[in-house]
């Protein structure tokens, strides 16, 4: 696969990385499905986008369909639409979200949130590519690839038993994992000053911040990363200054709450923002086990989704 894509997140030099998008490009154009694996941040999204834009159906719909955003009594109605009086409330037909996506792709993200009752649904639409409105009695067939995603405990998930292993197996024929930054050090400075290009031409990134940046532990990954750099470039931006250096940058860690804490209340960070801040963070050092995260911040994995969900 050709990782020239516009975003420094796949123009890598880790040698994993790079044997995993070339096997990957091979099934570009297959009707093979795809299982994108990843802590958040590590940009699963872009990747299927990646995907979808690289393929024979780039021409065709793109649909993201966020699992963990559908409740799990309406998955059905969501999904497949239902028709005119096939429940109480149900006043008129509704086309489902699959409808939309043509001969394109539907990216499922955050499978892992699929509760098992609606495993067993998503399974058959993926063996026989065709559905019910609820209330119908017309077959519509799908003739759109599957890209899904999830982090990286899905198959410790598949051997406890709160995935299907049939459904792992049906999506994952095609499996990419992508790396934590901390292991991709060699694309960190290229990254860095091509995130920085596409915000400020005139800015550019000095020895310190580069130094800073290498020693960080970017728990948060990808995303982290931007977040970091276009904070700094909006403080430079308006000095005269031309570069960047350690000093602008704002790095925290779970090990530094104090820091992290004053920081935020300088800026004027919300209570809300700060709370997903912390969730990130949260998440990213449990390397994207979502499980354990919500062990960690002592609330229920299914609320850890809706949190994630509602941003």
């Amino acid at each position: 696969m050709e990782t020239r894509s516009g975003s420094p997140l796949f123009a890598t030099r880790h040698r994993g990385l790079k044997a995993e998008l070339a096997r990957l490009g091979r099934a570009l154009d297959s009707e093979a499905t795809i299982l994108v694996l990843g802590a958040p941040g590590t940009g699963k999204d872009r990747l299927a986008r990646l995907i979808h834009s690289r393929s024979n159906r780039a021409a065709e719909p793109f649909l993201r369909v966020d699992l963990a955003a559908v409740p799990d009594d309406l998955f059905e109605s969501e999904l497949f639409g239902h028709e005119k009086g096939a429940f109480t409330g149900a006043v008129e037909r509704k086309h489902g979200l699959l409808e939309g996506a043509g001969a394109g792709t539907i990216y499922l993200d955050r499978l892992d949130a699929l509760p098992l009752r609606s495993q067993g649904k998503l399974l058959r639409i993926l063996e026989e590519k065709e559905f019910l409105r609820v209330g119908g009695t017309r077959t519509i067939r799908l003739e759109a690839r599957f890209v899904a995603s999830a982090s990286p405990d899905l198959p410790a998930r598949v051997r406890q038993g709160d995935f299907r292993e049939d459904l792992f197996y049906r999506v994952a024929v095609v499996t990419v994992r992508l790396p934590p930054l901390s292991e991709r050090l060699e694309d960190l400075a290229p990254a860095a000053r091509a995130i920085i290009r596409e915000t400020s031409r005139r800015l550019a990134l000095g020895d310190s911040a580069l130094e800073a940046l290498r020693r960080h532990d970017w728990k948060g990954n990808w995303r982290e990363l931007e977040n970091a750099l276009q904070r700094a470039a909006h403080t430079v931006l308006p000095t005269s200054r031309t570069r960047i250096e350690a000093a602008d940058l704002s790095l925290f860690s779970l090990d530094e709450p104090e820091a992290f804490l004053r920081s935020s209340a300088r800026r004027g960070v919300t209570l809300a923002r700060l709370q997903k801040d912390y969730i990130d963070l949260v998440v990213a050092d449990c390397g994207g086990n979502l499980s354990e995260a919500a062990r960690r911040l002592g609330i229920a994995r299914k609320t850890l989704y809706e949190r994630l969900a509602a941003r």
